[in-house]
């Protein structure tokens, strides 16, 4: 027969154990403001302005400039490409579409 503390002991680890597996798991929850897009006017012109400055610099045509989409965040644009050497950049825009700096990735 168990005695009263040994089986209050034996609750008490049965306890623990089940918190800390419970503090363990990791959820995923999606940030959905990162998936919102502009209006297509406004996506149209920053893919343009994107194309442009990266051209410039990496000194070459537009035409050899890939870009990816477009995603937002909270307050600002970011648009990721690469030129055909495969040299990566981003462009960042802020909320009303307005190009703010091109940077290498």
């Amino acid at each position: 027969m168990m005695m009263p503390e040994n089986k209050n002991s034996c609750w008490v680890i049965a306890l623990m154990v089940l918190l800390l597996s419970a503090c363990s798991t990791k959820e995923n929850h999606p940030q959905f403001a990162q998936r919102a897009h502009p209006p297509l006017a406004q996506s149209s012109a920053m893919l343009e302005a994107c194309k442009q400055e990266a051209a410039y610099r990496y000194n070459t045509r537009e035409q050899r400039i890939n870009l990816r989409d477009i995603k937002q965040y909270q307050g600002s644009f970011e648009i990721k490409g690469s030129t055909v050497r495969q040299e990566g950049f981003t462009c960042s825009f802020d909320q009303s579409g307005q190009f703010l700096h091109l940077s290498t990735a």
